[in-house]
């Protein structure tokens, strides 16, 4: 273990001013006089008058948007259906030791692949605040702390989207984003894992920056502002089920991994789906380490089917994964290459693959000096 992980956020930019509370939206008080929506005759219809243009106005009023101005809908992905998908799909659960839902591992795989652009943050720009530098210095902080609790790879990402969803949400103060971190970091466990660190260990964690009753507070407001949608499609779940699908080498699985998670603290990864950050790590996991020809026939027969991202989509995700693992240990934060680097994590993150890949390089669009 690294001890108390607080090295970081020890020199940030907020570490010598006093502590905030992150803004809310908050609607002024209504009096008596004000006539709004809200009053009976601000609700009372009011007739038409001809000619006139009180239709349109009112419909701009109560948030009425005409079908011609509708957005397109998202794109959908469908996973064609046929018997040996599913019984590939309930083979790799059976692997994953997921026994008792096999049965509707293809209904499983095609509902989280159909839902996946609900996840991917759109148009996301950070608070006014907040630089991608401020966020990842906290990411990189909360890799530490997940770490050093022992905490189940699931809830670091769910940390991390929450963290995302919150900030789309409203502002955010930089005083409070550590906060704001420990705090998804304490949802999130309350969600993935039966056990959570208690509020008090987790505000240790903090130097006492924060006290517990200011925790319970800010996981009030992430509630209340994500109104208690906690549900995420985990790329790291999907990463997973494809690995088994394709029949990859522990070697693969955890240098994919090792790519995703890279991808956290990257913000302009959040526009991305999921499925399609989890199948940009594998497939460019395999790139690295040329497996054998009958597991590359038995991925392209299998996943093939599976996947439904272009190239060019994975293409899209490559840049920001193979940055960061060029970088490895020369990065300022390295909260991922030192968990990567251990022997139980197969020392992936030194491995010479990285350094002298030609693939990671052509990611890039330059040749490794």
């Amino acid at each position: 273990m690294w001890g108390k992980p607080t090295a970081y956020l020890a020199t940030s930019p907020w570490s010598g001013l006093q502590r905030g509370v992150a803004d809310e939206k908050r609607e002024p008080l209504k009096s008596k006089d004000n006539k709004g929506l809200n009053s009976e005759q601000g609700c009372r219809k009011k007739k038409k008058v001809p000619g006139s243009n009180e239709k349109e106005l009112t419909s701009e009023k109560l948030g009425v948007i005409c079908p011609r101005t509708l957005p397109e809908a998202p794109l959908q992905r469908v996973i064609p259906a046929s018997e040996s998908l599913a019984k590939e799909l309930s083979q790799a659960m059976l692997r994953m030791n997921m026994g008792l839902e096999r049965e509707y591992a293809y209904d499983i795989f095609s509902s989280m692949m159909q839902k996946q652009h609900l996840y991917a943050f759109q148009a996301f720009d950070l608070p006014h605040s907040i630089t991608p530098e401020m966020r990842a210095l906290v990411i990189d902080w909360l890799v530490q702390v997940h770490d050093y609790f022992g905490l189940p790879d699931e809830t670091l990402y769910l940390t991390v989207y929450l963290m995302n969803a919150y900030m789309k949400a409203g502002k955010v103060r930089i005083l409070s984003l550590q906060l704001l971190g420990i705090a998804c970091l304490f949802v999130a466990c309350k969600v993935e894992v039966s056990t959570c660190p208690e509020p008090n260990k987790l505000c240790f964690m903090t130097q006492d920056s924060f006290s517990w009753k200011e925790l319970l507070r800010m996981e009030r407001k992430i509630l209340t502002r994500l109104k208690f949608e906690l549900h995420y499609a985990n790329p790291v779940h999907l990463l997973h089920w494809m690995a088994e699908v394709a029949h990859s080498t522990l070697e693969v699985q955890y240098l994919a991994r090792y790519f995703l998670e890279l991808s956290l603290m990257e913000v302009d990864c959040v526009c991305f789906e999921p499925a399609q950050l989890a199948l940009a790590a594998l497939h460019l996991a395999q790139r690295l380490f040329l497996q054998e020809r009958s597991t590359k026939e038995m991925s392209q027969e299998g996943s093939c089917k599976l996947y439904t991202y272009s190239e060019s989509e994975l293409s899209a995700v490559y840049p920001y994964m193979a940055k960061a693992a060029l970088r490895g240990p020369n990065s300022p934060l390295r909260a991922t290459f030192l968990k990567y680097s251990r022997p139980q994590k197969l020392c992936i993150s030194t491995s010479f693959d990285i350094t002298a890949s030609e693939s990671l390089s052509r990611c890039l669009g330059s040749p490794i000096s």
